[in-house]
């Protein structure tokens, strides 16, 4: 007999809760603090019907990893869909990327990559999701890195500007944020502009 949980509507449902639970208070408490008994709780499960579904930490956090990663694509593709006729696609898909950071499943999976890099079992076990986002980053969903190119040096502006954003949000700007964050978001859209060859921008800083 299969110790699998049984593929019901019940079952999935109950599935999609952990899971979507489970992204919501990584992203809240952060990994260490979102245990599987925590995760329980907040659904309302027993212990009993956690471990039905999820009988290791190390599956939940795998299924976790690629509930995530699905959710952050799908939050691509909804700020795709909200660029304005005429708006640049490249500014537009920064932008977005610079808005989704301070979203849920963002704010999850980097929850999940700093308890990575202390804990082989948890690098192990969202590798495959990092490796998806890495290839789909701000271009399968965003129309601008899509037309953008695959060669090396549309894949350097397309990790320029992930990157840097990436670091920007984790930085601790102490003063005159807004304005220093607008400098620099217009940086790397004027530097991946020039990478890309598009348009006539020829220098990163506009006086």
């Amino acid at each position: 007999m299969s110790d699998r949980p049984k593929d019901t509507p019940k079952s999935r449902r109950t599935r999609v809760q952990i899971l979507d639970t489970a992204m919501r208070l990584f992203a809240e408490l952060g990994y260490d603090r979102a245990g599987n008994a925590a995760i329980a709780e907040a659904c309302g499960l027993t212990r009993g019907a956690m471990l039905y579904h999820f009988p290791t930490r190390e599956a939940l956090v795998e299924a976790a990893a690629w509930h995530i990663h699905s959710a952050r694509e799908a939050a691509f593709e909804a700020e795709a869909s909200k660029l304005k006729p005429g708006q640049d696609a490249l500014d537009g898909a920064i932008d977005a990327y610079w808005r989704l950071l301070s979203s849920v499943p963002f704010s999850a999976f980097l929850a999940l990559e700093r308890a990575a890099r202390q804990d082989e079992d948890v690098a192990k076990a969202i590798r495959p999701a990092q490796e998806a986002f890495d290839r789909g980053a701000m271009g399968r969903a965003t129309p601008g890195f899509i037309t953008a190119g695959v060669d090396s040096r549309f894949q350097a502006s397309r990790d320029l500007a992930r990157f840097a954003l990436d670091g920007l949000h984790r930085a601790a700007l102490t003063y005159d944020q807004p304005e220093r964050i607008e400098n620099l978001l217009n940086v790397i859209k004027r530097a991946v502009h020039m990478l890309n060859r598009k348009g006539d921008v020829t220098d990163l800083w506009v006086d």
